[in-house]
């Protein structure tokens, strides 16, 4: 990744000149469309709408290829997301042990839905089919930071160690 993600959740009034680095360090072809969007949304979080046009004009393909691709991700957004990421797994081993509970818990505490941002921009939660760490469950991760066992008793406890934490 070219840059550090900015800190608030607006792009940049001028934003085709922040962007002329990614733009200058990216070769003008069609197959660089997916790790361009990639450096974008670690830019600032989400895809501006704004910047979907420029990657276009950038790599000479069509807006609506570029809209396509990046709503067909779930690792892209095109709308703010927050410094950290919540996944709840709810693959079948988790969702056994209790997941929809903890999901529950997470989203009374951030008070925000599945999907949702919190109003300071500091987590968005979101829900996944499967995280690969079923011996573990249920899982929630922060970020790169795995939470396994995890309980509706120690959301309260998970999301004040993550509020201490310095962004990823």
């Amino acid at each position: 990744m070219n840059s550090q993600a900015v800190s608030t959740a607006e792009a940049p009034e001028n934003l085709a000149f922040d962007l002329q680095d990614l733009f200058k360090a990216t070769p003008r072809h069609p197959r660089f469309l997916l790790p361009l969007l990639q450096d974008i949304q670690f830019r600032y979080r989400y895809l501006p709408r704004a910047s979907l046009k420029l990657v276009a004009e950038h790599l000479g393909i069509p807006e609506s290829r570029v809209y396509a691709v990046a709503t067909f991700y779930k690792a892209l957004s095109l709308t703010p997301r927050g410094e950290k990421t919540v996944k709840v797994c709810l693959g079948t081993a988790c969702h056994l042990r209790g997941a929809a509970s903890v999901l529950d818990a997470l989203s009374r505490n951030l008070g925000i839905p599945p999907g949702g941002t919190t109003h300071d921009m500091r987590f968005t939660l979101e829900t996944v089919n499967c995280l690969g760490a079923c011996a573990l469950a249920p899982v929630v991760t922060v970020n790169d930071r795995v939470y396994g066992q995890m309980t509706p008793g120690r959301v309260a406890e998970l999301i004040e160690k993550e509020s201490r934490h310095e962004a990823d």
